[in-house]
């Protein structure tokens, strides 16, 4: 499962934003599920960034975010993140030169989930 979480951020607080960004992403990357996460920013415009993390499933992403670090460094950050859905689940893949991997959805199929 992604997570991408999109930051519009002035100059002048990008340092301290970048600060608080690697403490949320220490403490997102120590809890049990993480698979890789980065911080990113736009090449055209330095005031959007994103913060993209990768989990083993959705259950593991959820645990983590009950985590004490996690809510200290990682969850005021994310409450400031561009409203907007964060998180995907993978339905297809492609290794480089390789086939098109696709995958079933996990959602329900009712339109309650």
């Amino acid at each position: 499962m992604l997570v991408t979480n999109r930051f519009v951020v002035d100059p002048d607080v990008a340092p301290a934003f970048t600060e608080r960004a690697h403490a949320a992403l220490a403490a997102l990357a120590a809890r049990p599920g993480y698979l890789r996460g980065e911080l990113l920013r736009a090449l055209d415009d330095p005031r959007h960034w994103c913060l993209v993390t990768e989990w083993e499933s959705v259950g593991a992403y959820r645990r983590a975010l009950g985590g004490f670090d996690v809510k200290v460094h990682a969850t005021p950050l994310l409450a400031e993140s561009v409203d907007e859905p964060s998180a995907y689940e993978p339905l297809a893949s492609a290794a480089p030169g390789g086939a098109v991997d696709v995958r079933a959805s996990d959602r329900a199929a009712a339109p309650y989930r």
